[in-house]
C-alpha cells in the first residue's frame, strides 16, 4: 500500500501545482493557468467510468485479475502521459494540454483501482493501517513530485523534470506486477441488461436503499461541500500566488513541498490515532474546522511578504491540519460503501468531496485577479459554515451508527 500511494501521489501534482509553475515561466495569464492546471478536476469526475473497473476485465490484462489489470493500464496511461508532455511543452500549448489531461485521466483511474483494492484486500478493521501506509506513501510521492521536481527544474530543462517523474512510474508498476489479486467472488451477468443494471444503476440507488432519501441525500450535500477550502488552496493559484509573495523556487519547494509534506505525514498519523480513540465522526467535525479556519492564515503570507519564517508557521498549521483530515475522511467514506460494488461507490462517493473544491479552484485565477489573494483566501473560509451546519444535523445518525458498529466489533 506504500508503493501503491506512492504511485497515486506521484501524477497529482504534475497536472495542478507543479504544473502551474511550468506554465508560469512560459508567460501564460494566471486565469489560463488555473484553468490549465484544474486538468486534476478529471479525479472529481472518476465515478463515470468506475463501473468499468467493477465489471470489465480488459482485454490483454485478464490474466493479472480485475484489480491488478486495471491498475497496470492505468500505470502505463500516466507514464506515457507523462513522456507525451515531456515532448510536446508548452510551446505547443493545445496537444500538450491534451496530454496533460491524459496523465489525469489515468490518474484518476489508477486512484480508482487503487481504492478499491484497499477496500477488498484487508477486512474492515485493518483498513485503518492501510490509509495510514497508503498516505505515507503518497505523501512522499507529492514531495518527489513537488519541491524535487521543483528543485531539479532550477538545474536541467522542465522537459527533463517530466522524464524523470515518468522514470519513477516504474517502481509502482513493478510492484503492481508483483502483488497478489484481492480474493472476491463476483457473479457474471445474465445479459447485457442485466449487466448495466449491475455496473450503473445498483451503485446509485443501493446508497439510497440502505440510507433512505432524506440522511442520503443530506449526507451527499455534506460530502460536497466539507472538503471546499481544502481543495480551493491546492490547485494552480497557489503556486503563482507564492511567486507573487516574492518566494524562489528553491524556497518554496523545500518549504511548502519538503518541509510541509512531513508536518502533514504527522498529521496524517495524529489522525489515524484521534479517529482510533475518538471515532471517524467526531474527528471529522473538529478538523474540518481547523483545516478549513488555517486558510486565513495566508494573510499573513500576504501582509510579510518574502518572509520565510512566516511561509514556514502558515505552511506548518495548514499542512499538519490537512493531514489530520485525511483518516477521518477515508474511514467515512469507506464506511458508506457496500463491497459489492466497491470501485463505483467510492469514486463517487470520493469525487463529491474534491468536485466543488476543485471548481472553484477552476476559477481562482480570475477571482484572485479581480477581488485580490486576501479575499479569494477568505472565501473558501466562508465555505466551511455550510458543512458545519450540515454535520451538526447529521450528528445524531452517523455518530449512532458509528456507535453500532463499535459494539458490533467488540461483540
Amino acid at each position: 500500500m506504500f508503493l501503491l500511494g506512492f504511485s497515486s501521489g506521484l501524477p497529482f501534482l504534475l497536472v495542478a501545482g507543479t504544473l502551474a509553475y511550468w506554465l508560469k515561466e512560459k508567460g501564460i495569464e494566471l486565469k489560463d493557468i488555473t484553468m490549465i492546471a484544474s486538468a486534476g478536476m478529471t479525479y472529481a469526475f472518476k465515478f463515470v467510468w468506475a463501473p468499468l473497473l467493477d465489471h470489465w476485465k480488459l482485454p490483454g490484462f485478464r490474466r493479472l485479475g480485475q484489480r491488478r489489470g486495471w491498475l497496470l493500464f492505468a500505470q502505463l496511461g500516466v507514464t506515457a502521459g507523462l513522456l507525451a508532455m515531456a515532448v510536446l511543452t508548452p510551446a505547443q500549448l493545445a496537444p500538450f494540454v491534451g496530454a496533460t489531461l491524459v496523465v489525469a485521466f489515468f490518474g484518476a483511474t489508477q486512484d480508482i483501482a487503487v481504492d478499491a483494492y484497499r477496500i477488498e484486500i484487508a477486512p474492515v478493521e485493518a483498513q485503518g493501517a492501510l490509509v495510514a501506509t497508503y498516505s505515507l506513501g503518497y505523501r512522499i510521492a507529492l514531495i518527489v513530485a513537488g519541491a524535487f521536481a521543483l528543485i531539479l527544474a532550477d538545474h536541467v530543462p522542465w522537459s527533463w523534470v517530466y522524464v524523470a517523474m515518468a522514470i519513477g512510474m516504474s517502481l509502482p508498476i513493478a510492484t503492481t506486477l508483483m502483488s497478489r489479486e484481492p480474493d472476491v467472488v463476483r457473479a457474471r451477468p445474465r445479459g447485457w441488461g442485466e449487466a448495466m443494471r449491475e455496473a450503473v444503476v445498483d451503485p446509485f440507488t443501493d446508497f439510497f436503499r440502505r440510507y433512505g432519501w432524506h440522511i442520503a441525500g443530506v449526507t451527499l450535500l455534506f460530502i460536497l461541500l466539507f472538503k471546499i477550502p481544502e481543495q480551493a488552496t491546492i490547485g494552480g493559484v497557489m503556486s503563482p500566488f507564492y511567486r507573487d509573495m516574492g518566494f524562489s523556487k528553491t524556497e518554496i519547494g523545500t518549504i511548502t513541498k519538503i518541509y510541509g509534506i512531513w508536518i502533514g505525514i504527522v498529521g496524517v498519523f495524529i489522525g489515524g490515532a484521534a479517529v482510533a480513540r475518538w471515532g471517524a465522526w467526531r474527528t471529522l467535525g473538529v478538523t474540518i474546522v481547523l483545516c478549513g479556519a488555517t486558510n486565513l492564515l495566508y494573510l499573513l503570507v500576504i501582509a510579510h511578504p518574502g518572509n520565510l519564517l512566516v511561509l514556514t508557521l502558515v505552511i506548518s498549521c495548514e499542512n499538519l491540519t490537512l493531514g489530520i483530515l485525511g483518516p477521518p475522511t477515508v474511514a467515512f467514506l469507506s464506511s458508506l460503501v457496500n463491497r459489492q460494488h466497491t470501485a463505483t461507490q467510492y469514486a463517487l462517493l470520493s469525487s463529491m468531496v474534491n468536485l466543488p473544491g476543485k471548481l472553484l479552484g477552476f476559477f481562482a485565477g480570475g477571482i484572485a485577479m479581480s477581488t485580490g489573494y486576501g479575499a479569494y483566501f477568505v472565501i473558501t473560509v466562508v465555505a466551511i459554515l455550510p458543512a458545519t451546519l450540515l454535520f451538526l444535523y447529521l450528528w445524531p445518525y452517523h455518530r449512532g451508527a458509528e456507535r453500532a458498529r463499535e459494539a458490533s466489533e467488540a461483540g
